[in-house]
């Protein structure tokens, strides 16, 4: 008979806690403290990723779950679309423009070298990408739309699709890199045809409408097609991601968009685990390898950036995401805040009148502390909840800024050394020990490019930054500190990094806004969030930084700006603002969260 340890290489452990990692599928051990038998079971699962920052249909798609190509599309009914965008894995960020605009074309590639060709009235031009920037490729010898791509930017096909007539084309091209040359044909001529494949060899095509919507099968081993099995439910402009021995079909049209995901097996589809968001005219990461899938974009009520991952495997992932927290006691807006998501501080505000209100956060519940001693708000905060400071401001009239700094120590509010330069509008990161303060404006519509940091006991003017802003984001630290946004531009999209002596250009934001905030107690530059702000109108959107970067996250569920932010970049918290009226609502960010899926055995 043959043992566990024959089949796993190893005894069955005995342990006190559950492992977290290196576990593979169907390992057993045995947990000494609950006196249980315990293994992990793999599971499948689509789950929300963050949204595109452009939504739209009729795009094409390349790359992986991790790395990602969003290509062209267009904004229902009629607008072509010539952007891309590039997924990290866990959002988007806006990737080169293609030479001309595109819409119900194919993709093929990597996120690094990539092609999109094809597409609406009979296109036959093909645009490559380096992962910077787009280039004029060669001809296809058929121009058409609907058609389905697979292979690599220098080894492509592109198979079926529609031209005027009408005509449901059986035609394929393959592309060697420069040029487009004919293949053998399909067995049946289909448009709005899906397909899928990492390398020319290993792709296929499957649905479409050849009249009536179809779930046909084509396998192509670089040269011949060969019939393989049918969907279980026929549909035409569905995603793909995978290859001929392993793929996935997903969303897509009957009568009615459908929700339907289907796993090939290199013979027959499988019903697997359905996507959330019924959808047409999407796209997958059709150079990835299945059982890790993208799904983006497409054709919901409304054109949508909505974006999904598919995950088979022993863990269960958890997408990031903004939810309801406490309410603050005060409802206000031009309030700003420190400390981290279960120990944060939001100070004063206005709502119709100075607010000089301070409180609390517990990661429950806001609890009212001791106000402000000088009455102001707009001012720049840092530091923790039991040692923060709140610098600068404005009490109107006049519009002019503050050097009014005090020190919160948990309890009360005491004076502290002034800053050098009055200002307004201004942001704050670090601590009552090591803290930084740049931008601002004096009077309020006068910004500023000055900075400031604290040793402990004085403020020292130090390097200014290049972009001369007000109604900034910060977050980070005194020695790697980020800022990012603003006015002017009108709504700039400028990001600075700061390294504790110089400035220098970062990554800019994919939406330009002023009055935003972020994960202002982030642990340096290349982990921060920046959300909310006014654009206009206000924006939930939510963004991640690198360090390089920024991509998207899930936003928040109310749009507002001049609110206070917290925390870090995986447990971020946003308080108050304004949305159509000044608000006291919180909502804190939790980050992607991946766990084992645990199961204890029992005996039946």
């Amino acid at each position: 008979m043959t043992t566990y340890r024959q089949i796993h290489g190893r005894s069955i452990q005995a342990v006190t806690t559950d492992p977290t990692g290196d576990i593979t599928e169907g390992q057993i051990w045995y947990n000494t403290t609950s006196d249980t038998f315990k293994t992990t079971l793999v599971t499948e699962a689509w789950s929300s990723g963050a949204s595109m920052t452009d939504a739209r249909a009729d795009l094409a798609g390349a790359g992986t779950q991790t790395a990602g190509l969003a290509m062209a599309g267009i904004d229902r009914p009629s607008t072509p679309k010539n952007v891309s965008e590039e997924y990290n894995g866990s959002g988007w960020a806006s990737g080169g423009n293609t030479p001309g605009a595109k819409s119900q074309c194919a993709g093929a590639g990597s996120q690094t070298a990539a092609i999109v060709f094809g597409g609406a009235s009979s296109s036959n031009t093909t645009f490559e990408y380096d992962g910077s920037s787009f280039s004029a490729g060669g001809t296809m010898n058929t121009g058409r739309s609907l058609l389905a791509g697979f292979g690599t930017a220098t080894a492509g096909v592109g198979a079926g699709g529609y031209t005027p007539g009408p005509t449901n084309q059986t035609a394929v091209e393959e592309y060697n890199g420069s040029a487009w040359t004919a293949g053998n044909a399909l067995s049946t001529g289909r448009r709005s045809i899906s397909g899928t494949g990492p390398t020319e060899s290993t792709g296929m095509v499957f649905g479409g409408n050849t009249g009536s919507v179809t779930g046909a099968t084509e396998e192509y081993d670089g040269t011949n097609w060969t019939t393989g099995g049918s969907l279980n439910t026929a549909r035409e402009g569905m995603g793909g991601s995978g290859s001929s021995t392993l793929g996935l079909a997903f969303s897509g049209y009957t009568t009615t968009n459908v929700t339907n995901s289907e796993e090939y097996n290199g013979t027959s589809w499988s019903e697997g685990p359905d996507v959330a968001t019924a959808r047409r005219f999407l796209a997958g990461s059709v150079g990835g390898t299945a059982p890790a899938a993208l799904a983006f974009g497409g054709f919901a009520s409304n054109d949508t950036g909505a974006t999904e991952e598919f995950n088979k495997s022993a863990s269960i992932i958890t997408a990031g995401a903004w939810a309801s927290g406490g309410t603050m006691g005060t409802a206000r807006a031009y309030v700003h805040g420190c400390g981290l998501q279960d120990a944060a501080l939001a100070v004063a505000g206005y709502n119709g009148s100075v607010v000089t209100n301070v409180e609390e956060y517990d990661g429950t519940s806001w609890t009212e502390q001791n106000n402000l001693g000088t009455s102001r708000y707009n001012c720049g905060t840092l530091g923790i909840q039991t040692a923060a400071f709140a610098c600068g401001g404005r009490t109107p009239p006049p519009d002019n800024g503050s050097t009014t700094v005090e020190n919160y120590d948990g309890s009360s509010w005491t004076s502290a050394p002034s800053l050098n330069s009055a200002r307004t509008y201004l942001a704050g990161v670090g601590t009552t020990t090591a803290g930084l303060v740049a931008m601002g404006a004096n009077p309020r519509s006068s910004a500023s490019n000055l900075a400031e940091e604290y040793d402990g006991s004085s403020w020292s003017a130090v390097n200014t930054n290049g972009t001369t802003r007000r109604l900034v984001g910060a977050g980070g630290i005194q020695t790697s500190a980020v800022y990012f946004g603003g006015t002017p531009s009108p709504y700039s999209s400028a990001t600075e990094e700061y390294d504790g002596t110089n400035w220098t250009t970062g990554g800019s934001l994919n939406t330009g806004r002023n009055f935003l905030t972020g994960s202002t107690n982030a642990p340096g530059n290349t982990a921060v969030l920046a959300y909310g702000g006014g654009t206009p109108p206000n924006t939930g959107a939510t963004e991640g930084y690198d360090g390089t970067s920024w991509s998207t996250r899930p936003s928040l569920a109310t749009a507002r700006h001049a609110l206070a932010g917290g925390g870090t970049a995986s447990a971020a918290l946003a308080a108050g603002g304004n949305a159509a009226s000044f608000s006291n609502a919180t909502e804190e960010f939790t980050g992607e969260t991946t766990a084992l899926n645990v199961k204890t055995l029992t005996q039946s």
